[in-house]
């Protein structure tokens, strides 16, 4: 086999042959008719970074726990939350569970949206739902109204699909190719 490419290769002129070498040698960039960075075109583009992209995962991080102090808090608590409520600890145990059952089937439509919109879009979505399931539970802080602090933990936790996607994506974004699973690990930390 060997000699039998030797013979193909002695059959090339030394234009054809440097080509080949670098083709074998895993030299795509620099095949036959494809452009060059001399000539103005297939340039890469450096990625920038900034220094406030530090400041950007430890804000998106701090944002993660907010969501996640909403999605825990009255299950520490159930037996309190229980008696003020009058209701059983399996419909306390629903404001937990309303977390995982809003991810499943919402979560391909979001990260959808990440893709198309962009990360300010899905982080300020994803903040306004926050505050807004937040501001509903405080309203409903009377033993007559479990039905409103329902409603409430279920906008927080359709924040949570919004929040739980985006670590990846900062990372990726706003960080260069060395730092991106350390900025990833920090933007999923605020939610652990």
């Amino acid at each position: 086999m060997g000699e039998k490419q030797a013979q193909e290769d002695a059959k090339l002129n030394p234009e054809d042959l440097e080509n080949h070498v670098k083709l074998e040698a895993g030299d795509a960039s620099t095949r036959p008719g494809d452009q060059t960075p001399e000539d103005g075109h297939g340039a890469p583009q450096q990625t920038r970074l900034y220094k406030r992209r530090w400041l950007i995962v430890f804000l998106f991080s701090s944002y993660s726990m907010c969501n996640s102090y909403q999605w825990i808090q009255y299950g520490i608590i159930g037996n309190i939350f229980m008696r003020f409520y009058g209701v059983e600890a399996f419909t306390i145990d629903w404001l937990s569970m309303i977390y995982m059952l809003t991810y499943i089937p919402l979560i391909f439509p979001v990260t959808w949206l990440l893709d198309r919109k962009g990360l300010r879009v899905i982080a300020l979505v994803g903040t306004a739902l926050n505050c807004i399931g937040t501001w509903i539970k405080v309203v409903s802080v009377r033993p007559d109204l479990f039905p409103v602090t329902f409603l409430g933990q279920f906008c927080s936790s359709l924040a949570q699909v919004f929040i739980l996607g985006m670590p990846s994506k900062i990372a990726s974004v706003w960080f260069g190719s060395e730092e991106v699973s350390t900025a990833c690990s920090i933007g999923v930390f605020g939610n652990q």
